[in-house]
């Protein structure tokens, strides 16, 4: 069953759930942030530093396995915050994007800790866990700066392939979840998508078979000639069947309908829990057509009617979330989402970005992760 905590202290904001488990094996999902938007970058960081200090502390037998820092200006930011928070979070894989934290805050974090785990390096990209039987791969900003999306992405795949090879897997088995941070969404998206659908093709990715979850949204490195990030998830140790993936045909078409190859959902399944992973989600139908083109009150309830029926099918629910990401292409839409946000999922960590969607018409979208006892 999951718990929720928020506690503010000196100018940091913090929201936990956390998921106990059986034997000892719990994890928690952080979102922190700093409540004072006026202070400097270096300020802001040093709250946020402290608030995860303060989780640890609280929870002495948890550990960082992966953290996600969204920035407002990575070009100037993001060496002193990967430095800063590595010094805490020991061989955790530490991602960051430029997607500005829509509450005026130049950092904002979020940080996934499991309990009673050892986290080790595997390369640059790659920190592993192994518990229960199953090794965890958290990939984090597989980059190439060769200012070209297509190879870019086909130089990310590329690795996430023979880094899961070389440990006996591959993508089709043991990918569950992937990221793409895209600069200039608008025009790059379409490099992405190729790359993504021939390396798939080449992986027995197919509508016949499955794709894998998946969010595609704007978001830029501290590198300008980098036009795509690359963030993954991986689990080995994984037997048929016990991965599956989420439609809601009813609300949502399948991707593949408008040229695109990633599942709407997928569900881990373990002995005491399924972890539940949502893609980006917008405000669609069931023939891949907008609802509510320019509405953006209308199209976050959409965007929110549709995950609840990602998550129902998966047999979870709003009080199962973990944590949620939500996407604005419009910083002026910002206090009409919240205040949806806050009525729907109030105790729920979450965070509100700056980060336009992969299709224009698309005015916001959200991703989540549940888990529910088994």
């Amino acid at each position: 069953m999951m718990q929720f905590f928020e506690y503010k202290k000196d100018k940091s904001i913090t929201k936990i759930s956390k998921f106990e488990g059986k034997n000892n094996n719990g994890e928690i999902h952080a979102i922190t942030t700093t409540c004072n938007a006026q202070l400097t970058f270096s300020e802001q960081l040093e709250n946020v530093v402290k608030a995860i200090e303060d989780i640890k502390k609280q929870n002495t037998d948890y550990v960082p396995v992966f953290v996600r820092i969204l920035l407002s200006d990575a070009a100037n930011q993001a060496e002193i915050a990967v430095k800063k928070i590595k010094t805490i979070t020991d061989n955790a894989a530490i991602a960051f994007v430029q997607q500005p934290p829509l509450h005026g805050a130049k950092i904002a974090v979020l940080v996934y800790l499991r309990q009673n785990v050892e986290v080790k390096q595997l390369d640059n990209f790659t920190s592993t866990v192994s518990a229960n039987g199953y090794t965890n791969y958290y990939t984090a900003n597989v980059v190439s700066n060769i200012a070209d999306t297509y190879n870019e992405t086909d130089l990310q795949l590329s690795y996430l392939e023979k880094m899961l090879n070389d440990n006996g897997l591959n993508i089709a088995d043991n990918c569950v979840r992937t990221w793409f941070y895209v600069q200039n969404i608008d025009v790059n998206y379409a490099a992405v998508v190729k790359a993504r659908r021939e390396n798939f093709d080449c992986n027995n990715l197919t509508i016949d078979t499955h794709y894998i979850s998946s969010t595609g949204i704007c978001g830029r490195h501290s590198n300008k000639d980098v036009t795509s990030i690359m963030d993954a998830y991986c689990v080995g140790g994984l037997q048929p069947g016990q991965m599956k993936y989420l439609y809601a045909a009813d609300h949502l078409n399948r991707t593949s309908d408008y040229g695109v190859t990633f599942e709407r959902g997928t569900t881990v399944d373990y002995n005491d829990r399924r972890h539940i992973f949502i893609s980006g989600t917008a405000s669609i139908d069931n023939k891949g057509d907008i609802v509510a083109p320019g509405d953006i009150k209308a199209q976050t309830l959409r965007m929110i009617e549709n995950v609840r029926a990602l998550l129902s099918e998966g047999d979870a629910t709003f009080k199962d979330l973990a944590h949620i990401v939500c996407y604005l292409r419009d910083i002026a839409d910002y206090q009409v989402v919240t205040e949806i946000f806050n009525e729907t999922f109030s105790s729920v960590p979450y965070q509100i970005t700056l980060a336009p969607v992969c299709r224009p018409g698309w005015l916001i979208e959200m991703e989540c992760m549940a888990i529910i006892e088994r």
